[in-house]
């Protein structure tokens, strides 16, 4: 039986100023920087693009025309119901180049640090319970022992880090995006954070999968209670990196024009995946880049730097998966191996294995089979590498033989010749080269 997973507790949308827990000059300054970049006049416009309920909105508005920084049109703006316009003072202008110049955020209100935290508790990796079945289900379109699930599923449900190592050619990413697809539920991703009154993006739709929400029916009696548009409703993020990754990365990343910062890649997987694919092919060594992983994967929280120097910790609630093609003991000392939750060997399948991925993908590729060509392949060129096997090889002899079918006009079947000429591409033989 597929059990579905438990929908996760939305954030609660803010009722009033006090529950913004942000310092009030702040958020004066993003509805007036968000009025003048945007030029909204009308509370509902603004209330939308600053992510703020209508009337906690209209309390900054208010906050601004005591202040002499706001003031009414005196007019009402048909097109919004009747709703009273608003303006910049000369002294709100003065006031909004000042903030600009200080920062050029606006739009969505951030979330302050502490209330984000509270949010990733009720999402977390961790909370998650993946089934036999729901992980057969991510991965049915790769034949696995059943042993390799055994191994994986506690892995996945335990929310830790995860070393998968073997041979090349073996699936370890495919495992690592199965992994990502079992976990069906859905988390909420805040537009931005706030500490020691920085700002700092999150979410960014590039790692990002937003959920299409249902438009409210404007006749409906009650209306749908909703949550803190401060956060988009996502998929559970994964970041994949690979040989590209640098310690840098890691970090958050400053704009001095803007005057904000981004979040480095692990926030922004906060809640899903990151995974570290190709470990070893990095220009940093891979004992300094689990060093980095040291006190995130023992303490569930990560220290990051501002600017100014100053330190301070976020939440690291992230299923780390490391991807190798070397063995660990070649790459890791002992210490850093211990840190790592679960080690799994991924190796190549056995002959039975093969022959079930090579016939799934000759039906596939419309590749008609062949018994002779088949007794060929296994008694003639497998011997030739001492029997073994790799999962990616079916893909790659299948793909040279259309191939070669198509620029010889001829129809898709295999044949003892066309092995040949296709398992010559699948591996360089050793030669000098003269120059």
């Amino acid at each position: 039986m597929n059990m579905q997973p438990t929908a996760v507790m939305a954030p609660p949308p803010p009722k009033t100023l006090e529950d913004m827990k942000l310092p009030l000059v702040m958020m004066r300054d993003i509805v007036l920087k968000t009025m003048f970049r945007k030029n909204l006049t009308e509370v509902t416009e603004l209330a939308k693009a600053v992510c703020l309920p209508r009337q906690v909105t209209q309390e900054l508005v208010d906050l601004a025309r005591e202040h002499r920084l706001v003031e009414s049109t005196g007019t009402m703006s048909a097109s919004a119901g009747g709703e009273m316009g608003y303006q910049l003072t000369d002294a709100g202008k003065s006031r909004t180049l000042d903030a600009l110049s200080q920062s050029e955020y606006f739009g969505a209100m951030p979330v302050p640090l502490d209330v984000y935290n509270e949010q990733v508790k009720r999402q977390s990796i961790r909370n998650i319970q993946v089934t036999r079945d729901q992980l057969t289900s991510a991965m049915g379109h790769l034949v696995l022992p059943d042993a390799l699930l055994d191994h994986l599923g506690p892995a996945v449900s335990a929310g830790r880090s995860i070393l998968m190592y073997g041979p090349p050619g073996n699936g370890k990413s495919s495992i690592s995006n199965g992994i990502r697809d079992a976990m069906g539920d859905k988390v909420y991703v805040p537009r931005a954070i706030e500490y020691a009154g920085q700002v700092i993006t999150v979410y960014d739709p590039i790692v990002h999968s937003a959920v299409e929400e249902e438009e409210e029916d404007p006749n409906a009696l009650r209306r749908r209670v909703t949550f803190d548009t401060r956060y988009v409703k996502c998929d559970r993020p994964t970041v994949i990196t690979g040989g590209e990754l640098t310690l840098d990365m890691l970090d958050l990343v400053y704009n001095p024009t803007a005057r904000t910062y981004q979040a480095p890649l692990q926030l922004k997987s906060t809640g899903g995946i990151f995974i570290v694919d190709d470990l070893g092919r990095q220009q940093e060594p891979p004992q300094a880049l689990i060093n980095r992983w040291i006190v995130p994967l023992e303490e569930s929280k990560d220290i990051l730097a501002l600017q100014s120097g100053e330190k301070f910790e976020v939440p690291f609630d992230t299923l780390v998966i490391f991807s190798t093609n070397f063995h660990p003991n070649k790459i890791f000392d002992q210490a850093a191996l211990r840190r790592i939750f679960f080690k799994i060997k991924i190796d190549g399948p056995d002959q039975a294995n093969f022959l079930k991925i090579f016939s799934m993908v000759a039906r596939a590729k419309g590749m008609q089979l062949d018994e002779s060509a088949l007794v060929h392949l296994l008694k003639v060129k497998y011997p030739t590498i001492d029997n073994v096997y790799a999962n990616y090889q079916p893909v790659f002899l299948i793909d040279q033989m259309r191939a070669i079918c198509d620029f010889e006009g001829i129809p898709y079947k295999m044949s003892p010749e066309l092995i040949d000429r296709a398992w010559a591409n699948m591996f360089v033989k050793e030669e000098a080269i003269v120059n």
